[in-house]
C-alpha cells in the first residue's frame, strides 16, 4: 500500500523484489537490533510489517554509527536502496522477506526506554501491567490484528446493509431516561441544575422514531452504556449493530442477520460456517432437551430424564 507522505515514501510491508534498485524512506519503530561485527541488521516495524535494513560502514559510516546506538522501541526515520537479500538469507514468513534497505541516512525521531515487557505475542504478561501501558500493549502483533480485524468487520458491515438499502444515521448521546434492562448512566446539565442527561443503553425508542419518519431502513454502529456488574458477557459501555426494519415479517429480519453473518465471516476470516442456511430451533424445544436458550450445538450435551434410576436407586 503506498501512500507517500513526507516522513516515508513507503510502509515496512510494502517493499518486495519489485522495488529493487528504488530509493525508499521508510519510518518506523526499531523491532529488533543485530550487530555482526562490521554489519548491523535492523528491523524496522510499523502496523504493515517488518523490513530488514542493513547498515554497512563502507556504504554510510554516519548511518552504521547511529545503528549502532539503537535501541529496541526507538522510533526511527531512514532512506536507502532496496537491495535483494544473498540466497540463502530469504525469509518467506515475510511479505518484504526477499529484500532488504541499504540505509543510506537514519535519522533518530524518538528514542525509548527500557520497555516494562517485550513487545511480543509469545510472552505472558500481567494484564494490569498491559492496561497500564496500553499504548505499548496495543503495539504487540495480536492486538494491531484485532484492531484492524475490527475495522474490517464494522467496514463489511456497512457495505452489506448499504447495499440493501440501509441507511446509517447516528442517534443522540446524551438524552432523557428509558426503561432499560439496566442502570443508566447520568450525566448533569450544567444549564439546568439539577436535572441529568442519561447516556443510551440501546438506542431502542429513537430508532422507532426514525421507523414513523419513513426511514424504513435503518442501521448504526451504536456505542451503548449501562451502568451495572461486569460479568464476561456484560461490559458498562460496548458497541453493537443496532438496525431496524419497517414493513417486514419475522422471517425477512432473520434472513436479513443470517445472509449478513454468513457474509461478514466469509470475507473477514478463513473460517467457514458448516450449516446453511441456519437451523431453526424453536424455544420450548431447547428448553426440554438443553434447559437452555443458548445451547453450544457443537457438543450437544441434552438433559436426560433420570427419575426412574433414582427411585430404583
Amino acid at each position: 500500500m503506498v501512500f507517500e507522505v513526507h516522513y516515508r515514501t513507503h510502509t515496512c510491508g510494502d517493499l518486495n523484489k519489485g522495488h529493487i534498485g528504488q530509493q525508499v524512506t521508510l519510518a518506523g519503530w526499531v523491532n529488533r537490533r543485530r550487530d555482526h561485527g562490521g554489519l548491523v541488521f535492523l528491523d524496522i516495524r510499523d502496523r504493515y510489517g517488518i523490513t530488514q535494513v542493513i547498515c554497512d560502514p563502507e556504504r554510510s559510516p554516519e548511518a552504521h554509527s547511529i545503528a549502532s546506538e539503537l535501541r529496541s522501541e526507538y522510533v526511527v526515520q531512514l532512506s536507502g536502496t532496496v537491495v535483494p537479500r544473498l540466497p540463502g538469507t530469504e525469509n518467506p514468513n515475510l511479505s518484504t522477506g526477499d529484500i532488504e534497505v541499504a540505509a543510506e541516512h537514519i535519522k533518530i525521531l524518538n528514542p525509548a526506554r527500557t520497555t516494562p515487557f517485550p513487545i511480543a505475542d509469545n510472552i505472558s504478561v500481567d494484564e494490569t501491567l498491559r492496561l497500564k501501558y496500553r499504548y505499548l500493549d496495543l503495539r504487540r502483533p495480536t492486538m494491531q490484528h484485532n484492531i484492524i480485524l475490527r475495522h474490517r468487520v464494522v467496514k463489511v458491515i456497512r457495505d452489506y446493509l448499504g447495499e440493501r438499502g440501509f441507511l446509517e444515521i447516528e442517534t443522540p448521546i446524551l438524552m432523557k431516561s428509558t426503561p432499560e434492562g439496566a442502570r443508566d448512566y447520568l450525566v448533569p446539565s450544567r444549564l439546568y441544575p439539577g436535572e441529568f442527561y442519561a447516556l443510551p443503553q440501546s438506542p431502542q425508542q429513537l430508532k422507532q422514531l426514525l421507523m414513523v419518519a419513513g426511514m424504513d431502513r435503518y442501521f448504526q454502529i451504536a456505542r451503548c452504556f449501562r451502568d451495572e456488574d461486569q460479568r464476561s458477557d456484560r461490559q458498562p459501555e460496548f458497541t453493537q449493530l443496532d438496525l431496524e426494519m419497517a414493513f417486514v415479517a419475522e422471517e425477512d429480519v432473520m434472513a436479513l442477520i443470517e445472509g449478513l453473518l454468513i457474509h461478514v465471516i466469509k470475507t473477514t476470516t478463513n473460517k467457514r460456517i458448516k450449516q446453511q442456511p441456519f437451523p431453526r430451533l424453536k424455544f420450548a424445544d431447547v428448553m426440554d432437551r438443553y434447559g437452555t436458550d443458548h445451547p453450544d450445538l457443537r457438543f450437544d450435551l441434552p438433559l436426560v430424564e433420570i427419575s426412574d434410576l433414582a427411585q430404583a436407586g
